[in-house]
């Protein structure tokens, strides 16, 4: 590593000593929790602080979406894996093909469930992963790391830019070399780590909480989601298949038997909703869904009544999240 790669890396908030565990390995189990809760309560301020950048991003993002293009996630290490973990979710979540959010990590799947450090360090690698997807202008990649200087997520991001990619870097530290390749710059400066270096801790999860702001903002805007319920979900196991009835129930009023029997003539929560507010028929239902793009409110229109829910239906679909 060259001289002024070590000063760099000396200088970065993530990688600075952290003086309120300076004494770690002394501390009882309580002790220590309390001291990792206290350095965790940091996390959403930092990230509130980047809100602006983040609503940027996701109105890109989805305008981008919209034209057909791709979520593509690059990093190395924990980074790479919290991309491929946000990616995974959004199939089920959100009804997307595989294709349309995609998690890409430095050394590959193995590198999901084995540490491979030094596949980080190929700036080559992250561009050949990235030309490997065919990069075009309607796609967004957005570079993850900790430091802002892996070379496997400068040379991802660096080719996305080149093929008119919207390119934007999710950070944890000021002033890094990713910055100035990207068009968008996330940094929740979330400080010095629990243990010094260890950005799975603080870093981590400043990381998980903007890419859940990216890809759930974006199918939002898309239309992926009635208010707060995820209409769009796939219902491929009974838990889901259930949320499903309950969701038609808490939007139109039905009883139970009549919701479970329209979403089976409609065959989707989106269609139901609409044929159960709107009085229409499935078929009327799809093609007025597929007039607005596939959004539920535009659909309804002025025939939404979902004000008028039942009161004993418009509380919170049981006691589970609405996250499969």
């Amino acid at each position: 590593m060259q001289p002024d790669a070590d000063d760099f890396l000396a200088s970065l908030e993530t990688e600075a000593p952290n003086p309120s565990t300076a004494h770690l390995d002394a501390m009882d189990p309580l002790t220590l929790t309390r001291a990792m809760n206290a350095e965790d309560a940091k996390v959403a301020a930092a990230v509130e602080s980047t809100l602006p950048e983040v609503a940027n991003a996701v109105q890109e993002i989805a305008k981008r979406l919209r034209r057909g293009g791709r979520l593509i996630y690059a990093g190395a290490g924990t980074s790479g894996r919290l991309g491929v973990l946000d990616a995974s979710e959004c199939p089920p979540t959100f009804n997307t093909a595989p294709t349309m959010v995609v998690g890409l990590i430095a050394g590959g799947p193995k590198a999901l469930t084995t540490s491979m450090e030094d596949a980080e360090d190929s700036t080559d690698a992250g561009r050949f992963d990235v030309q490997g997807l065919k990069v075009a202008e309607t796609d967004t990649v957005v570079g993850i790391t900790a430091s802002g200087r892996t070379p496997y997520v400068l040379g991802a991001v660096a080719y996305a830019r080149e093929q008119g990619a919207l390119s934007v870097a999710l950070v944890c530290n000021k002033r890094t070399p990713l910055e100035k390749i990207a068009e968008i710059t996330i940094a929740p400066i979330v400080g010095p780590e629990v243990i010094s270096g260890s950005t799975r801790l603080k870093a981590g999860t400043a990381q998980k909480m903007v890419l859940n702001m990216l890809s759930t903002g974006a199918m939002v805007l898309l239309g992926k989601t009635y208010g707060n319920l995820m209409v769009d979900v796939q219902p491929k196991n009974t838990k889901l298949r259930r949320r499903a009835v309950r969701m038609v129930r808490q939007v139109t009023g039905l009883d139970e038997q009549s919701a479970e029997n329209l979403l089976r003539e409609t065959g989707d929560v989106r269609t139901a909703i609409v044929a159960g507010q709107a009085g229409l028929s499935p078929t009327e239902a799809r093609v007025r869904l597929a007039e607005h793009g596939g959004i539920v409110r535009a659909a309804l229109g002025p025939d939404d009544t979902s004000d008028s829910i039942q009161p004993e239906l418009s509380a919170p679909i049981g006691n589970e999240s609405l996250q499969p």
